[in-house]
């Protein structure tokens, strides 16, 4: 039973495309995925909040000459963008912007957890103040240590860090990464509003 519906959505996504790849930016309130969506895609598509978080649906990104509609369609996404002639090497790319999972809303929570299910690989969004947040820690990182090869954590707002900050914070997290069963934890400092980072978190998901 468990086996089956594993199976069950498999076969019913690689039926629907084996040329797409879907990567779900999730995290924190206030984390910036939502600018950090901006930043890879490089146009300003998804609307940012300046004094709360806004994202209350799932939003799509897709790279090269396939809309994946079909894919689309079955994950249940509606607000769709295309990225064509980026010349980035991001083609068959599906980058998902989600709901924060922790938020108080408790149906951008379920839209989060659905959509995870469905992902190929996982960025997990955080910031300074919140990367030692236990409820990603706990309930979506550690609970997937198993997928550890498919998985991303970017630590966003790095320029808000100075001196030796970033440094610091970058290997607590990767120490809370290695304690939630991650054994070779990828981590990318970025910044939306510099820039920092992003060519390497784009060349990480290429």
């Amino acid at each position: 039973g468990p086996a089956q519906q594993v199976a069950a959505p498999v076969s019913e996504r690689v039926a629907l495309s084996d040329r797409h790849t879907v990567v779900a930016l999730a995290g924190v309130t206030g984390g910036g995925k939502s600018s950090l969506f901006n930043a890879i895609i490089g146009d300003g598509v998804a609307e940012v909040g300046v004094r709360r978080p806004i994202t209350s649906q799932t939003q799509a990104a897709v790279w090269g000459e396939s809309a994946a509609t079909p894919l689309l369609d079955w994950l249940q996404v509606s607000r769709r963008h295309r990225v064509t002639d980026a010349g980035d090497g991001l083609d068959g790319l599906v980058l998902l912007d989600l709901p924060d999972f922790d938020s108080r809303v408790a149906a951008n929570r379920a839209e989060a957890d659905r959509i995870l299910e469905l992902a190929d690989l996982f960025v997990w969004v955080t910031d300074p103040q919140k990367y030692a947040d236990a409820v990603m820690h706990d309930e979506y990182i550690a609970a997937r240590r198993g997928h550890a090869d498919h998985t991303i954590v970017v630590l966003n707002h790095a320029d808000a860090l100075h001196g030796d900050g970033l440094a610091t914070a970058t290997d607590d997290l990767v120490r809370l990464l290695r304690a939630d069963g991650l054994a070779d934890p990828q981590v990318v400092a970025t910044s939306a509003t510099t820039g920092l980072g992003i060519p390497e978190l784009r060349t990480r998901i290429a």
